[in-house]
C-alpha cells in the first residue's frame, strides 16, 4: 500500500514569484498601452487624408478666375477645416482627452496660465475672459493648461471704428467712396454748369 504524496507546503510567495508577478503586470500594461496608441494612429490617418486634400485646395487658390470661384473654394475650405477640427476632436475625447472649459471661471494659476488682461465692467476681477490657447485633460490630469485672458477692473476697450471695405453680394471686398463735406467742396474749383455751356456755344 503507497502512502499519499505529502501535500505541497503553502506559505508566503518567494521574491522570485513576487518579481515574476511583477514583470507580468508591466508586460501586460506595455501591451494595452501599445494598443491603445495604435488604435489612435490608426483613427488619425483619414485626418491626415483631410488635410491632404485641404492643402490641396488651398493649393489651387490661385488658378480661381472669378469672385464667385474663390468664395466657392474658401467656403470649401473652412468647411474641411471645420471637419478635420471636429474628426480630430472626436478621436481624442476617445482617448479620454477632453478640452478644458475656463470662460467665465475665476482662474486658477494650478490650471491655467495667464497671458493677458482686460478690463471689463461688470465681471469680477480674476475671471477668464478668453483663451489664446484652448487646454486639455487627459483623464484627471491636466494634459496642457490653457492660456488665458483674465479681466481686470476698469472700463471696457471701445470698439474699432468700422472700415469703409464692405462685403459685395458676391463675397468680394469693394471699397465704398468716402462722401466729400461740405466744407471740403468749399475749397474745389466749380463745375461750369449745362447752362452755361450751351449759352457760350450759342454766342
Amino acid at each position: 500500500m503507497t502512502e499519499p504524496a505529502p501535500a505541497a507546503a503553502t506559505g508566503p510567495p518567494s521574491e522570485l514569484d513576487k518579481l515574476r508577478r511583477r514583470v507580468e503586470a508591466l508586460s501586460r500594461k506595455r501591451d494595452e498601452a501599445e494598443a491603445r496608441l495604435r488604435d489612435l494612429l490608426t483613427a488619425l490617418l483619414p485626418l491626415d487624408d483631410v488635410l491632404t486634400d485641404t492643402s490641396r485646395r488651398a493649393g489651387a487658390l490661385h488658378e480661381v478666375r472669378s469672385p464667385r470661384e474663390s468664395v466657392s473654394a474658401a467656403i470649401a475650405l473652412s468647411e474641411q477645416a471645420d471637419a478635420a477640427h471636429r474628426m480630430l476632436r472626436r478621436e481624442l475625447a476617445q482617448h479620454d482627452v477632453i478640452p478644458v472649459d475656463v470662460v467665465g471661471r475665476v482662474v486658477d494659476p494650478a490650471e491655467m496660465c495667464v497671458v493677458g488682461t482686460e478690463p471689463h465692467p461688470t465681471w469680477p476681477e480674476g475671471t477668464v475672459l478668453g483663451e489664446k490657447l484652448t487646454g486639455f485633460r487627459l483623464g484627471g490630469a491636466v494634459l496642457r493648461a490653457p492660456r488665458v485672458v483674465i479681466a481686470v477692473p476698469g472700463q471696457a476697450p471701445e470698439p474699432e471704428p468700422e472700415s469703409s471695405v464692405t462685403i459685395a453680394a458676391s463675397g468680394s471686398r469693394r471699397a465704398q467712396p468716402q462722401r466729400t463735406t461740405r466744407s471740403q467742396r468749399r475749397g474745389l474749383p466749380r463745375k461750369p454748369s449745362a447752362g452755361h455751356g450751351r449759352r457760350s456755344r450759342r454766342t
